[in-house]
């Protein structure tokens, strides 16, 4: 397992740790939800395109891996706009999304050449 898989791979256990802690009301059952589909899926469409056929598979689930970060990135601040709370453990998530956003982005762009 290579460094970035490790990061995805430990980004959606905390994710569902995290959101394990949350209140069981109806709009946190749907975000909780959406996040949990996003975290996961980032990391297995970077493991996914680690076995590419060709490059352009390769960039194409590195491309949806990205998707799935911005995506997970989102629903983490919507939870901290609803929560209104300084949670490290929430911090740390944005961050980490924000990161892994920036080296997926960078992987998408240096395929495409």
């Amino acid at each position: 397992m290579n460094d970035l898989e490790k990061r995805l791979f430990d980004f959606a256990v905390r994710t569902i740790k995290y959101l394990r802690t949350l209140p069981d009301s109806t709009e946190i059952k749907v975000i909780t939800y959406q996040l949990i589909k996003s975290s996961t899926s980032s990391g297995a469409n970077y493991e996914e395109s680690q076995t590419g056929s060709s490059k352009a598979d390769f960039t194409n689930k590195v491309r949806i891996s990205l998707r799935e970060m911005r995506e997970s990135n989102y629903w983490l601040r919507i939870i901290k706009a609803i929560d209104n709370q300084d949670n490290p453990e929430l911090n740390y998530l944005i961050q980490e999304s924000k990161e892994l956003k920036l080296i997926l982005g960078s992987i998408v762009q240096k395929s495409r050449t």
